[in-house]
């Protein structure tokens, strides 16, 4: 058989390749340091999540990217970092994803420590994807972040904080998650488990950035619709999930904010939001910014968009949230 240049050169990188497999096979894999990696880890149920169901995670909780998006949440749970000078106030952080994954590598560790450097104990929410074969459906996530304020709320001396203060924070569909466990704090959306279960779910505050408010058309266009209530929803069931149609008198003061331009979370969520809050006397502060899109988590530095963390700051501490 006749070799030529081109066959002998295919050969030997070919052999190079498998030589290569080998020694990387034999070689240990690098762990994977993810972003959550080191945090101190808190969950949220003594046993199973209300209902069962759900997927099976490789370490027993979430898996998690390098680059920090959760999926195949198996136990729901807290991510805490504390500050080193703590005031007493605690938010819980519940970042985006459009109900599919949580993105805490853009908007929650980050936020987080943001948080802790203003001196607020901070805890990232780990929550079930209700398209992850949770039998509690669409209420798994508020089922979350519900038990993860009595949580808190019952362990408070342990985490230096004030039972009084602790708000909450979410980002695009996190925000949708926090705008409805505001509105919706005294919904039982699951049995009592325990003694904690018997504690106010209702946060004294709430940030919603560029949140997802509504699933009714014309501004349903969103993944958040898609997982929550299917493809061809009645109004009925669009409106039961919808956030600005729960809005009472007994809902706590919000913040908001969103980009003009943002084209998954169009800006008329935010603008629902604020006429409902507005309707019911419900104390709330808006900022609408002319650029920055969506899923920019704390701004890129510069951005008209950069401003909210400030502006967030100076809202709660003139509330009287933020004290020494």
């Amino acid at each position: 058989m006749r070799l030529d240049r081109r066959t002998l050169l295919a050969g030997a990188a070919a052999a190079v390749s498998r030589g290569g497999d080998a020694r990387a096979q034999a070689m240990p894999a690098e762990p994977l340091r993810t972003v959550g990696a080191g945090l101190e880890i808190v969950d949220l149920w003594p046993a199973l999540p209300p209902g069962g169901g759900g997927p099976v995670a490789a370490d027993g909780r979430f898996d998690e990217t390098r680059e920090g998006v959760i999926t195949n949440v198996t136990r729901p749970c807290l991510l805490v970092v504390r500050p080193r000078k703590p005031n007493g106030a605690a938010i819980i952080v519940a970042a985006g994803g459009g109900y599919r994954r949580i993105d805490i590598g853009n908007e929650g560790v980050p936020v987080a420590n943001w948080l802790a450097a203003a001196g607020i104990t901070a805890f990232v929410l780990i929550y079930r994807l209700p398209g992850e074969g949770w039998a509690a459906g669409p209420a798994a996530a508020l089922q979350d972040v519900q038990r993860a304020l009595r949580v808190v709320r019952a362990d408070a001396p342990t985490f230096g904080v004030d039972p009084e203060r602790i708000g909450l924070l979410g980002f695009s569909a996190g925000g949708h998650l926090v705008g409805e466990a505001a509105v919706r704090s005294a919904h039982p959306s699951y049995p009592p488990t325990d003694d904690r279960d018997a504690l106010s779910a209702r946060p004294e505050l709430a940030g919603l950035i560029y949140p997802v408010i509504t699933l009714r058309p014309p501004f349903d266009r969103t993944s958040t619709r898609r997982v929550l209530v299917g493809e061809t929803p009645t109004l009925a069931q669009a409106a039961a999930y919808s956030v600005d149609t729960h809005v009472r008198e007994r809902s706590p003061p919000m913040f908001l904010a969103q980009s003009a331009d943002d084209p998954i979370a169009v800006v008329d969520n935010s603008l629902i939001m604020y006429s409902a809050l507005r309707n019911a006397l419900i104390p709330t502060e808006l900022h609408l910014f002319e650029r920055g899109g969506h899923g920019y988590g704390l701004g890129v530095p510069g951005s008209p968009a950069a401003a909210w963390p400030g502006l967030f700051l100076t809202w709660m501490r003139r509330r009287g949230f933020l004290r020494a």
